[in-house]
């Protein structure tokens, strides 16, 4: 195995984000690791972003390109609600995300998930992989953890789930893969949306539950330095 870390190869979020719509809006998940190739540059890092009051949007691949086509566009849907003199419907955000993604398909890696609530449409997820397709979806999936669920997602996904199923569904999902997958880790944050607002949950990950062969949350070295020493042992 090659041990030579690079640290300063690019920041990539070798993730897992996951949308999902239920019966009145939608809930948005994300682990929280940004990673620099073998090296964790960001244990608890925000990959739910806001676009507007009532659309966020969930990264993956390079933390870089992700950003930046969120900057862009939460700039263009401010213009565009100041124009309209109403917030921007989650499929126009869904579309602008997919023009540049699509337009700009030979230097971006990342793929996003766009969701959110509007009073003509309800709650809508979309996703928009790597070349800029857009799909629309009743739940999506995406980074590298999404390989380790789609087997669980067609199990465990219905119609018409409450509030509270979807987003124990999603944070279900989360740590099934933190538990598989080596580029997803930290504490998983969820977003939920609907006609009442925006509310953002937190899961620590000591408080996660432990799946197959899992091991228990250890002390950090910090915790361990501080403790006092054992006595020593009398022959």
């Amino acid at each position: 195995m090659d041990l030579n870390m690079d640290l300063n190869a690019p920041h990539s979020m070798g993730t897992t984000i996951i949308g999902v719509t239920y019966n009145g809006g939608v809930v948005l998940g994300a682990d929280s690791r940004t990673s620099t190739g073998m090296y964790v540059a960001n244990r608890a890092s925000d990959k739910i972003t806001q676009l507007t009051d009532n659309v966020y949007v969930c990264r993956s691949g390079s933390a870089a390109d992700s950003q930046l086509v969120s900057d862009y566009v939460r700039y263009f849907l401010h213009q565009h609600t100041i124009q309209l003199g109403q917030p921007a419907t989650v499929k126009v955000a869904a579309n602008l995300i997919r023009l540049l993604s699509y337009n700009n398909k030979n230097m971006l890696e990342t793929g996003l998930i766009v969701g959110g609530w509007d009073k003509y449409e309800g709650g809508k997820i979309y996703g928009i992989p790597l070349g800029g397709t857009l799909i629309e979806q009743p739940f999506a999936i995406g980074g590298s953890g999404s390989s380790y669920l789609y087997g669980f997602f067609d199990q465990a996904w219905k119609e018409g789930m409450t509030k509270d199923e979807a987003e124990q569904l999603v944070v279900k999902a989360v740590s099934l893969a933190i538990a598989r997958d080596g580029a997803s880790g930290g504490v998983v944050r969820t977003v939920v949306i609907n006609s009442e607002g925006v509310t953002r949950n937190f899961y620590p990950g000591d408080k996660l539950q432990l799946w197959h062969e899992e091991l228990e949350p250890q002390n950090s070295l910090l915790d361990i330095l501080s403790s006092p020493s054992p006595e020593p042992m009398n022959i």
